[in-house]
């Protein structure tokens, strides 16, 4: 038998050892009726996902008395745990729906009902509790200081069947903005910011922890591009440490709410629309045929913010990164003051957040 010989090998098997135990499998699972002439369900010899419905081939059983109803596994998903009482990270789209049951499956195999403590209203994170302690952690790093090329490694239950299942790769690309699907019904996400990478990131892996070779977490598996290779996306871990922060002070994720659309503008975008300056926050309605670019008796509209303003300062700071992401310094009753730029009038603006729902 043979070891590895050098670092290159050595650091992220030591990497794996360290965060592995950490990492569980989440079981999501429905009352639907009982069917007959079932050739296959999700756990029984077919695949799982998280963003599909179940694996049903057969018709309602007549026989079922009183359209009875049985407890059907219908995906899988991943997560890891942050604290030895019980809490748990993973992404709010595998545990999106609100009428299913979620059970967490340990390294050794114990399984607990697990209760959706809280869903992220802005980012695809979502944190779990489920009753034990002396659990083992995983130590979050610094998604800051994340460089493109450096090795990362994921760890997950690809496609619900594999538990623990290690893929290996690097930050592909820094700061990417994609829109994600979150359940069945056609709802979407806009997520800014997220990490690019090359790591094989199976259906099944969402939620799981994205680990740097000194065995932090510095991101969560969230979504693939179908029909690419080797184009995965992840949750920065700093966004998911004030959620942590926040279940701790207030039993709930607690984010700022302003209640606007924009885009961000940059020399490019001067240049094609001739506007006055190159940075702010432009706000402007999205392609959604029924997208607003102020949403009605939100802070944004109680101030007076029209559309195509162009929010050029934040309590002072320009804006020179995403609006959204500079709103989370800020407490969600915060009173804050918004330097606006409309038409060739600057105008300064006082706007008191809300919490977001």
């Amino acid at each position: 038998m043979t070891t590895p010989s050098n670092e290159y090998d050595r650091l992220p098997i030591e990497a794996v050892k360290k965060v592995a135990p950490s990492v569980v499998s989440i079981v999501i699972s429905k009352f639907l009726p009982k069917i007959k002439g079932v050739c296959g369900l999700p756990g029984q010899g077919m695949p799982s996902t998280p963003f599909s419905n179940p694996f049903l081939f057969g018709e309602v059983d007549p026989s079922a008395d009183g359209g009875q109803k049985e407890k059907i596994s219908i995906g899988g998903g991943s997560g890891f745990i942050v604290h030895p009482d019980g809490l748990i990270l993973t992404n709010k789209h595998v545990v999106f729906d609100q009428d299913a049951d979620y059970t967490i499956i340990t390294t050794d195999l114990q399984e607990y009902p697990a209760k959706v403590l809280s869903r992220d209203p802005i980012n695809d994170i979502a944190v779990l509790k489920i009753n034990a302690n002396g659990l083992p952690t995983v130590r979050l790093g610094n998604s800051s200081k994340l460089e493109l090329g450096q090795t990362v490694l994921a760890i997950g239950n690809a496609l619900g069947m594999f538990s623990n299942t290690v893929s290996r790769g690097i930050i592909s690309g820094l700061s990417r903005s994609i829109s994600a699907a979150l359940g069945t019904e056609g709802e979407m996400e806009h997520l800014r910011g997220v990490l690019q990478t090359d790591v094989a990131i199976n259906q099944g892996n969402s939620g799981g922890p994205l680990i740097n070779v000194d065995g932090e977490v510095v991101a969560i598996n969230t979504a693939i591009i179908f029909g690419a290779q080797n184009i995965g996306f992840s949750i920065p871990i700093n966004w998911a440490k004030q959620d942590l922060e926040d279940i701790i002070k207030y039993g709930r994720i607690v984010k700022p709410y302003l209640g606007l659309q924009y885009v961000k503008l940059d020399k490019k975008l001067q240049k094609q629309y001739s506007l006055p300056v190159d940075y702010g926050a432009l706000v402007v309605r999205d392609h959604r045929p029924d997208s607003v670019a102020i949403v009605p008796n939100s802070p944004a509209a109680r101030a007076g913010i029209k559309e195509n303003d162009i929010i050029l300062e934040l309590d002072g700071e320009k804006i020179s990164d995403e609006l959204q992401d500079m709103l989370q310094k800020f407490s969600a009753q915060s009173e804050v003051e918004l330097t606006v730029l409309r038409k060739d009038q600057q105008m300064k603006m006082k706007v008191k957040l809300e919490e977001r729902k």
